[in-house]
């Protein structure tokens, strides 16, 4: 994990520039992180189904695994993945796959809770779909 030196006192423009430092993996993991804070604010008292469904949607990838990934699609887009780290990209890009597919099946579950569409809710919650390698 980056340490990132900030002043005590920060405006909205500092923050920014201070997240700016971090690594991919941790503005990634940063950025759930503050959709997850601001689904709390917007519904402080959340029903607990929809409250473990929050958690899940926004639960990430651990770092080192987002971390190998993105190694290893930098190594492919360069051309010098070895036939190992090929397989090893397969299988990861089945473990995502997997894990979003999980996810979209949670969103669809908390929008039929909250009774309203799958795209208006992530736009409520400031979920964006991911962008993939």
């Amino acid at each position: 994990m980056s340490i990132v030196q900030v002043q005590a006192q920060l405006s909205t423009d500092e923050l920014l520039k201070a997240a700016g430092q971090l690594s991919q993996t941790e503005l990634e993991q940063f950025a759930l992180q503050i959709v997850a804070l601001r689904a709390r604010r917007q519904a402080p008292s959340l029903p607990q189904g929809e409250a473990g469904l929050l958690f899940k949607i926004n639960r990430g990838l651990p770092p080192a695994v987002q971390k190998r990934y993105d190694e290893l699609v930098a190594k492919r887009r360069a051309e010098s993945l070895t036939s190992d780290e090929y397989d090893e990209l397969l299988r990861l890009t089945d473990q995502i796959e997997n894990l979003e597919a999980r996810r979209v099946e949670y969103l669809a579950e908390l929008a039929r809770l909250r009774q309203t569409s799958l795209t208006e809710l992530m736009e409520d919650l400031g979920i964006r779909p991911p962008a993939y390698a």
